[in-house]
């Protein structure tokens, strides 16, 4: 009897173990996702940063190029 007793104790904590590795195996898995999210997230912001600078740029060019029409226009006399 103390056999059997100690054999399904056996069991249960093979049953048990099998369990935790499983857990643990899926834990790695979520912490390898989570970084590649992570990753993915600070790609977003450094493309969303580079796009905003472009952005500004840009303005800053068209900025430049409708001084340069104000003058031309006020030396032709043809501010309207």
């Amino acid at each position: 009897m103390t056999d059997n007793v100690e054999n399904l104790i056996l069991e249960h904590l093979r049953g048990l173990r099998a369990g935790q590795d499983r857990l643990e195996s899926e834990m790695r898995e979520v912490a390898a996702r989570l970084t590649s999210l992570e990753a993915s997230t600070a790609a977003g912001r450094r493309d969303s940063a580079h796009n905003y600078e472009e952005i500004i740029r840009q303005q800053s060019s068209i900025d430049q190029i409708k001084a340069r029409i104000d003058r031309i226009e006020r030396r032709l006399e043809i501010a309207g």
